[in-house]
């Protein structure tokens, strides 16, 4: 038997899979990982939530060949053969293991009503070095923008579907933001703010972008209202 995502993960793995490196299909629950990147969404296994009374058993430390058969069994193993760690992206909590960060999705509706503090430009693929900076700064790891430009760069190239955004505050960079056509109104899942009135202006840029309305995620800390919200979801 075949399970299915919820609604919450098939948004961010709708989102997600055409930006990865890699990705594995096992019964419903959906691996993508990204080496050189540190995008969860990117790095993790999406699973259906019948899964998750066996989850104890397959994360502890024992043995590899101790290890019980089937789908997290194999998932583990997947992403220990990439040397990558095992994150789970649930829409439930899972007994022993430690959440990494938590997301809500729902809708952002443009008003027309834009901060004159902000202003937001779309990007050429020529910037999207500095574009990459400025959303790996906003996120706290600033770090990582060079690898996520490298790998995005390979990853949007004849890919028009994607488009990207840059928040500009009293002349400075102020956030990023990746959009992605989807029906309806498009979808943001990777963007981020370094101030607290960049993130909803970006979000009206999104959403005008796909007419009116776009469908986003964000942390319990982002300064941003969701209508329409999903339950949240989890990574581990």
């Amino acid at each position: 038997m075949k399970l299915m995502l919820n609604a919450a993960l098939s948004e961010l793995l709708n989102f997600f899979s055409p930006l990865s490196a890699l990705q594995r299909e096992e019964s419903g629950a959906v691996s993508l990982l990204t080496p050189g990147t540190n995008v969860l969404g990117l790095n993790a296994t999406y699973l259906p939530d019948l899964y998750l009374p066996d989850i104890s058993t397959t994360m502890s430390n024992r043995p590899a060949e101790s290890l019980p058969t089937g789908v997290l069994a194999s998932v583990t193993a997947w992403h220990a053969a990439h040397d990558l760690p095992l994150l789970l992206a649930t829409a439930q909590s899972v007994a022993g293991a430690e959440p990494v960060t938590t997301l809500q999705i729902g809708t952002v509706t443009a008003t027309g009503q834009a901060d004159p503090r902000v202003v937001v430009e779309q990007m050429s693929r020529l910037h999207l070095v500095r574009w990459a900076e400025v959303l790996a700064t906003a996120r706290g790891t600033p770090q990582w923008g060079g690898a996520l430009a490298q790998h995005l760069g390979r990853a949007l190239e004849g890919n028009r579907d994607f488009v990207l955004l840059q928040a500009y505050q009293d002349g400075q960079p102020a956030g990023a933001l990746l959009w992605r056509a989807t029906a309806p109104g498009g979808a943001t899942h990777l963007w981020g703010a370094l101030t607290p009135e960049a993130g909803p202006a970006l979000m009206e840029a999104a959403a005008q972008l796909g007419g009116g309305r776009v469908v986003a995620s964000a942390l319990r800390e982002d300064p941003l209202s969701l209508q329409d919200p999903l339950p949240y979801g989890s990574v581990f």
